[in-house]
């Protein structure tokens, strides 16, 4: 069994393979201050409570885009589970060229969603990935990380709203009823909800008219499931891309 870690700013996805099937997935919320210790307790109960033993995990990798926490969890990893996990960066065979001026301020996850997607669908392809940021990444016919763009997620949104102004309260975001909202909490879930829809669109429109031909868009993260129903670009959902993508690249480096 592979275990992949995808360390986010919000969230930390963690996965467990046994060959190219995804057999268990965790998501928790992200501890800057927890130590090596309480990682590594937290994964050993993780992993027993799906009847998974230490000596069952072959292997591992993680993708972090939150630097402090690489080495927490390399050390976590090999003081519970007994391993040394690959980490993406520097000296790991990702396959995929990085068109981009400096390839290393790209985020790991990034690249590892470019490995995924191109893996699976084999050609041109859009990835929009919903995290603390929402990022879009072009892949080439070739398989080429091409470049993307960046903009603020659901939650950063959401708390800009509540902590930059006197009267606006926070808000869970699910599909609203109307876009007119009838008080203010309508009115935010309106605005959030087919403001994000509007804007994946409109990126991924004037993508595809920047790179041509007609690349498939892929949604990933935690709530590609709330907003992909109602977007006209999005054609697939595959919420644990990145992690496939992580244990693609462990196969490709053992």
């Amino acid at each position: 069994m592979v275990l992949a870690i995808d360390i986010g700013n919000t969230n930390i996805v963690i996965g467990v393979f046994k060959e190219s099937e995804l057999l268990y997935t965790w998501r928790i919320s992200t501890d800057w201050d927890r130590t090596r210790d309480e990682y590594g307790v937290l994964l050993v109960s993780l992993l027993a409570s799906s009847g998974i033993k230490r000596d069952d995990i072959d292997g591992s990798i993680i993708s972090s885009v939150v630097p402090s926490l690489e080495q927490t969890f390399k050390d976590a990893i090999e003081g519970y589970l007994g391993s040394i996990p690959f980490i993406i960066g520097r000296g790991v065979n990702i396959d995929v060229p990085v068109l981009v001026d400096n390839p290393w301020e790209l985020g790991s996850d990034r690249i590892v969603n470019a490995v995924a997607a191109y893996t699976i669908y084999k050609g041109a392809v859009i990835v929009v990935d919903f995290g603390t940021a929402v990022t879009f990444d072009y892949i080439t016919e070739k398989g080429e990380y091409s470049g993307g763009a960046i903009a603020p997620g659901i939650g950063i949104s959401l708390d800009a709203l509540s902590t930059r102004t006197a009267k606006l309260p926070e808000v869970d975001i699910f599909k609203p009823g109307h876009v007119i909202g009838k008080n203010t909490i309508e009115s935010i879930r309106a605005g959030i909800f087919y403001g994000f829809i509007g804007l994946v669109d409109g990126i991924v429109e004037r993508m595809k008219e920047e790179a041509g031909g007609s690349p498939r868009v892929i949604a990933t993260g935690g709530q590609a499931h709330l907003l992909a129903g109602d977007s006209r670009t999005i054609e697939e959902v595959d919420e644990y891309l990145t992690l496939k993508g992580l244990r693609m690249i462990y196969q490709r480096n053992r």
